[in-house]
């Protein structure tokens, strides 16, 4: 049986002005693989819907978030690397700056990753019968984790817009649970604003970390891991603690990557290096690459376009190993939207499929390949196929 690699190009799609980044890029490695291979168009979630990474990255792996998904908080703080048990509410978290209650910076001056660290010291603590634990991350983010009884994610975000006064959690239904859960959000937010605005770390800062914002609150809820459900050993090689915190939630085994910073800056030979040498034990490794999303966030075309040229450069790495390699997106992200859009990504599978006429790996070429138009949960079922581990249905 062959092992298989799926890359993940995080914001891949776009739109042409007049070329699309895949357009402009010189991406010889990609356009090889696409030529001899397979190729067409994905819809990460249904078509013309526009899917968050979490969601995207769920039923491209399998787990229909209509059953598995209960909020981003979760993902966020299993990437972290914080132990989840049931009946916790998780949170994402930013560091942000505010002033007479209003919120001045969301990132805090895109606050460092070494002050955040120091800054999330103090700021686990119980609140009454509820513990809560927080922990940073990159730059500005965090996670929260609510651990007690009687809690309920049914709550709104603190989050909100440069120049809107910091929100009040408010409990989006009736329940004791909503009720005890938001007063329990709001007494942290509270505690943690006066703890950080006496902090030494932020007294030289012009934009201080003082406050943190909450969003994407869920629930946990432990899922069949994606071994039990498809029989395939597979690993993770990621930097974002989101796609992190994917793989954990269904089981997939990390590999720690030195230089996998989930940012611009990110050591995609590393990265490869690790796929690679991980494939000798698994027979599978989700690869995600972050940096094209992030630069159709800024509305960057020359930034997503070299950084399409850069993981060009580590293909070479991947087909060494003699695995089916699928390459596609979990959304695309427009450089002239400067956000996520219901365009579908396009995608290429190399090895174990038929070939068909196309030459270039972009958009507009694989909207013409011999795959079609798929959706992100027949991706799976691609993957057991071409590496030959697909059951047959029926007698």
């Amino acid at each position: 049986m062959r092992k298989a690699i799926l890359l993940i190009i995080d914001g891949l799609g776009d739109l042409p002005t007049p070329k699309t980044p895949l357009q402009a890029a010189k991406k010889p490695n990609l356009d090889r693989l696409a030529k001899a291979g397979i190729c067409g168009m994905m819809s990460p979630v249904k078509r013309y819907i526009i899917p968050g990474s979490d969601v995207s990255h769920l039923n491209i792996l399998g787990y229909d978030p209509s059953i598995f998904y209960h909020g981003r908080g979760p993902l966020e703080a299993l990437g972290l690397g914080m132990r989840l048990h049931g009946g916790d509410v998780a949170f994402r978290a930013n560091f942000a700056t505010v002033s007479g209650g209003t919120i001045i910076d969301r990132r805090a001056g895109r606050l460092d990753t070494k002050t955040a660290a120091a800054l999330s010291r103090n700021l686990t603590m119980r609140i009454g019968d509820v513990e809560a634990v927080f922990k940073s991350s990159v730059e500005h983010r965090g996670a929260l984790v609510l651990r007690g009884k009687s809690l309920s994610s049914n709550i709104s975000a603190t989050d909100a817009h440069e120049g809107e006064l910091l929100h009040l959690c408010h409990p989006l239904d009736s329940t004791y649970e909503a009720k005890r859960t938001a007063e329990t959000v709001n007494r942290f937010t509270a505690l943690a604003t006066e703890l950080l605005s006496g902090a030494p770390e932020n007294e030289a800062r012009k934009h201080p970390a003082n406050a943190i914002l909450l969003r994407g609150a869920g629930h946990y809820v432990k899922a069949p891991s994606f071994h039990e459900r498809y029989g395939l050993n597979a690993a993770c090689v990621a930097g974002g603690a989101l796609y992190k915190g994917v793989a954990t939630f269904i089981g997939m085994d990390l590999i720690m990557v030195p230089g996998a910073t989930g940012d611009s800056g990110t050591d995609l030979k590393a990265k490869a290096d690790a796929a690679a040498k991980a494939l000798k034990t698994y027979d599978m490794v989700f690869m995600h690459i972050k940096m094209c999303d992030s630069f159709g966030h800024d509305g960057d075309f020359r930034g997503k376009t070299n950084a399409l040229e850069s993981i060009d450069r580590i293909i070479p790495i991947l087909e060494k190993t003699g695995a089916c390699i699928v390459v596609t997106g979990d959304h695309s992200t427009p450089v002239s939207l400067k956000g996520h859009s219901g365009h579908e990504v396009p995608i290429l599978v190399y090895g174990g499929e038929r070939m068909d006429d196309v030459r270039l790996f972009d958009e507009i070429s694989c909207a013409k390949g011999g795959l079609g138009h798929i959706r992100g949960k027949d991706i799976v079922p691609l993957l057991l196929n071409i590496t030959g581990r697909a059951q047959k249905y029926g007698s």
